[in-house]
């Protein structure tokens, strides 16, 4: 008879685990629910118009109470997320696709300042591209909120990852139909203090 060697059962491991999955259940969400709910809405339901099992992203994302990091001070200098996040969206072939109003589409090609929290998309110190977004990342496998809330950065230049809010300054794109679901792009970007 052949034995099956396996990994030793340890309690310790189950209880570590059941209290890492009830402590990420209880976290905040990362997008408010809708007036009136109490609750995350049941898979199939629709919350918005439009969207497919209650998931489309509406706003910028929640700054956790529990954040160790500050959420953005308001500057005259820079493009409010305010703007960028009042985007429509609409169903096209199992797709959702942005609508973009009047004022988003004349930003399109120019330069625009924006301030946001950087998360990386590359490995290192330094970084030519990354995404920036609204609110502070909770945590790595989670992002801060939908693709109205954040903005994909190409910078000329390498610059250092920075857990704290940058400003950057580059051509603003505004991206209709993006394989990655993205709607904003920064195109040669510099940093601004």
């Amino acid at each position: 008879m052949q034995r099956i060697t396996s990994l030793a059962f340890k309690p310790q491991s189950l209880l570590l685990g059941l209290l890492l999955a009830g402590a990420c259940a209880h976290g905040q969400l990362s997008s408010p629910l809708p007036p009136g709910a109490s609750q995350p809405p049941a898979p199939g339901t629709s919350i918005l118009p439009g969207s497919i099992d209650g998931v489309a992203g509406k706003g910028a994302g929640v700054h956790g109470a529990n954040s160790p990091f500050a959420p953005l001070v308001p500057r005259e200098d820079v493009l409010a997320w305010s703007v960028l996040t009042d985007v429509k969206t609409k169903n096209e072939k199992n797709r959702i696709l942005p609508v973009f109003n009047a004022g988003q589409l004349g930003m399109n090609g120019k330069t625009q300042r924006i301030q946001g929290f950087m998360m990386p998309l590359e490995p290192g110190k330094k970084q030519r591209h990354f995404l920036l977004s609204s609110v502070p990342l909770s945590c790595s496998f989670c992002l801060p909120g939908g693709p109205e809330s954040m903005v994909e950065v190409k910078t000329k230049t390498p610059v250092a990852y920075s857990m704290e809010a940058v400003v950057v300054e580059g051509r603003l794109q505004v991206l209709h139909d993006d394989p990655y679901g993205l709607y904003y792009r920064i195109n040669d970007a510099v940093m601004v203090k």
